[in-house]
C-alpha cells in the first residue's frame, strides 16, 4: 500500500532545520522568562533584606538617619 510520496534528503534537511530553529526559539523565550524570575527574585531579596534592617532600627529605637550618621563616622575613623 503506498504511503505517499518520499521525501527528498533536502526536504528531510529542511524539516530539521525547521525543528532545531524552532527549539532555539523556544530556548531563547525560557531564557528571558528566567531572566525575569531572576530580577523579581532578587528584588524580593532586596526588599526583606530591608525589612530586616528596619526592624533592627525599631529595635534599637534608631531613625534612618541614626544609622546613616553612625555608619559614616565609623567610616571615618
Amino acid at each position: 500500500m503506498p504511503r505517499g510520496v518520499r521525501k527528498t534528503p533536502l526536504e528531510k534537511l529542511q524539516e530539521e532545520l525547521k525543528e532545531v530553529q524552532e527549539s532555539i526559539q523556544q530556548y531563547k523565550n525560557c531564557l528571558v522568562t528566567l531572566g525575569e524570575k531572576e530580577k523579581d527574585i532578587q528584588d524580593k531579596i532586596k526588599l526583606e533584606q530591608f525589612k530586616e534592617v528596619s526592624t533592627i532600627l525599631d529595635e534599637h529605637e534608631m531613625s534612618i538617619m541614626d544609622l546613616k550618621e553612625l555608619l559614616i563616622s565609623s567610616k571615618a575613623d
